[in-house]
């Protein structure tokens, strides 16, 4: 039975009861408007077809993102990330409606204005995770009438998929300047092997103030891990002799067995804790990392790194008199070194095995990170 009460000059709520049912109210600017929802209301009760919305309207976005992050962000490998993505959309003005309420012209106009200043796979992922709690809400918390409005949101198609590989090539005259660069040959480009100085990186690691980084970046163009899985590096997990180092749990989930190059080796080695002067293993400690710093600090270190490394090499350009290469240690990356390794390891390892290596469970996905020169190629045919 509907009941219907005026609030004030201009409006009237309307209350459906119903026995077996939750209470259901609203209020309108005019009493059609509020008939009209109290039939609508009934009529879904007598069909059996009714669902409440009472918990989505009394959940702002905000809260729900909240919510998403304790009972869900928590318990992923790629929490930190997540967290960020879900603090952008708290900092919206949507996120003070409440779950029902946001439209689908609303994160249209959203994602419009956020593809003006990001690339496309920033604003798709931002998409994914939101729609993401709107299906979590409809499915786990008893919002069951909440539609997800990002179902009909066009969405970018990411077109920054990147190919860079680590720059092995320097003018003669500057890399005569520099003793982090490799020894010139007549000016002519060197070839990319893993027996090859790298020269970019060679240019990184002198103008790194970090101790650690110099380590973690050799580590990470002679094994393909990633960031996080370098970091989470634990000594009982690494063995040196058999030259495997063990990832309990990697970014999909899985364990992972990497094997370890004797450069790798020749790196790990050096930063094996020693013994203190009363026989106490370091090792011993809790925190029984290889290197004790987070993934964040690592990409902020190498960022700076490369920074100065950049401005030493136009210095040296300048005080030679030629034109330094715009894309000479411009836009590199940590994650780059990922793709140099994968790149390297396919000269050696089939497909089979490489994804082994890498942790690619998809062929395809491993094929965005391996990126072979055209003149290396070129050498295969006779």
């Amino acid at each position: 039975m509907a009941n219907f009460r005026k609030r004030g000059e201009l409006q009237w709520q309307a209350r459906v009861r119903r026995k077996g049912y939750p209470d259901q109210v609203k209020t309108f600017n005019t009493r059609a408007e509020a008939e009209e929802w109290a039939r609508d209301i009934e009529h879904q009760i007598d069909r059996r077809a009714f669902v409440s919305r009472a918990e989505a309207e009394a959940t702002s976005l905000y809260e729900a993102l909240g919510r998403y992050e304790r009972e869900v962000t928590a318990h992923k490998n790629g929490e930190e990330a997540e967290k960020s993505v879900l603090r952008t959309w708290k900092s919206t003005e949507l996120a003070l409606r409440s779950m029902p309420a946001i439209r689908s012209t609303d994160i249209a106009k959203l994602r419009d204005e956020w593809l003006k200043t990001l690339k496309p796979a920033t604003v798709l992922r931002r998409l994914q995770v939101l729609s993401h709690v709107f299906n979590i809400a409809r499915k786990e918390w008893g919002m069951e009438s909440l539609s997800n409005p990002l179902e009909l949101v066009r969405k970018p198609q990411p077109n920054n998929a990147r190919t860079r590989r680590i720059a092995i090539v320097e003018r003669a005259s500057i890399a005569a300047n520099d003793e982090a660069a490799p020894e010139p040959n007549d000016g002519a480009e060197r070839e990319a092997s893993r027996d090859t100085p790298d020269d970019e990186l060679k240019r990184v690691i002198a103008a790194t103030g970090s101790r650690i980084l110099p380590a973690i970046i050799q580590l990470a163009v002679e094994s393909a891990m990633r960031r996080g899985e370098i970091v989470s590096l634990r000594w009982e997990h690494i063995d040196l002799q058999d030259r495997v180092a063990h990832l309990p749990k990697t970014k999909n989930g899985e364990s992972r067995d990497v094997p370890l190059s004797s450069k790798a080796v020749e790196v790990l080695e050096a930063l094996v804790p020693k013994e203190d002067e009363y026989g106490n293993d370091e090792t011993e400690d809790e925190d029984s990392r290889v290197f004790k710093i987070r993934s964040d600090a690592v990409t902020r270190a190498f960022e700076r790194a490369v920074e100065r490394a950049r401005r030493l090499y136009e210095k040296q350009c300048k005080e030679a008199g030629a034109r330094p290469d715009p894309k000479y240690l411009a836009d590199l990356r940590f994650h780059d070194l990922r793709h140099e390794a994968t790149s390297r390891l396919a000269a050696i390892f089939p497909m089979h095995e490489l994804t082994k290596i890498t942790g690619h469970k998809d062929p395809r996905m491993l094929m965005r990170y391996y990126h072979p020169r055209a003149k290396d190629l070129a050498k295969r045919l006779a």
